[in-house]
């Protein structure tokens, strides 16, 4: 596993390279269970924004380091002396709407990571709480251990969940009554009922197994034209936020430009050869 070039100033994340095309980008802040401050939503934003335009990479999987956590969500330590949550100075509406602000921030950030152009693939182990939900239901592909110990950790602290999961969550799964559930309740969950609910689509003994399978998509998915991947997620996105009638005509101007592509005549040339196709950069 080597470097990804350009991508060693971020202080909180690994980024590598496992394979040609393949991105690993791993949190890096395992002495405290991965837990999110300020500087590390940033520089998820940053990496992620990167990667969308990285004509070196094709697929994304993102892990935890350590074995305890992929993360235990927002530091809540740090979030209190940051003065996120003070009351004092300046009146009501002006208090607000600077964390009104604050907020649209944090969700543009973790946002970067569901508008990447590339698939991205989730690898949830151990404690993830809170955060560790809004990042992984941004991602095209969610994978888990045995040991996962998930949560819509909010409640518990007193807020409802603003980053992401209670709009998100609701279109991934296919039960409202358990997201609510979850979300109201704040209850910790596993595998085999977030397997079971369609929340994750594999499940694997370890860490080490459930990454290792993630690299393995990733890689399969690398090996495929990068116009065709990458616009068959912007098309399931719209589909999801839209009419069945508006992803059809905006599927039927996507491709009147995408089909002019190369790789069209690479892929069918490489089936009737029996070849393995190589298509350029994108």
């Amino acid at each position: 596993m080597s470097q990804l070039q350009g991508y060693s100033q971020f202080k909180h994340f690994n980024v590598s390279s496992p394979s040609e095309f393949v991105a690993h980008v791993e949190i890096n802040r395992p002495k405290k269970l991965n837990a999110f401050f300020e500087e590390m939503w940033v520089e998820v934003g940053q990496i992620f924004d990167k990667l969308s335009y990285d004509p070196d990479v094709r697929a994304i999987v993102l892990t935890g380091a350590g074995d305890r956590a992929f993360t235990a969500g927002l530091d809540v330590q740090a979030a209190s002396e940051s003065g996120l949550t003070s009351t004092s100075g300046t009146d009501g509406a002006r208090r607000a709407t600077s964390q009104r602000r604050h907020v649209l921030e944090f969700q543009e950030c973790i946002t970067k990571i569901e508008k990447c152009e590339k698939p991205t693939i989730a690898v949830l182990h151990g404690i993830s709480f809170g955060l560790a939900i809004d990042m992984s239901s941004c991602c095209d592909i969610r994978i888990c251990s045995k040991d996962v110990k998930l949560s819509v950790k909010e409640v518990d602290i007193g807020l409802a969940a603003d980053i992401g999961t209670l709009s998100r969550l609701p279109k991934i799964v296919g039960s409202l009554s358990w997201v609510k559930e979850l979300a109201l309740s704040a209850r910790i969950f596993g595998a085999e009922e977030a397997l079971a609910f369609g929340f994750v689509s594999q499940v694997h003994d370890s860490k080490a197994q459930s990454v290792d399978a993630a690299l393995k998509i990733a890689a399969l998915i690398a090996t495929k034209s990068p116009v065709a991947v990458q616009g068959t997620k912007e098309l399931i996105n719209h589909a999801r936020d839209n009419t069945v009638a508006d992803s059809l005509k905006y599927t039927a101007v996507w491709n009147s430009a995408m089909l002019q592509s190369d790789d069209v005549k690479s892929a069918l040339l490489s089936g009737l050869q029996k070849t393995k196709p190589k298509f350029a950069k994108l």
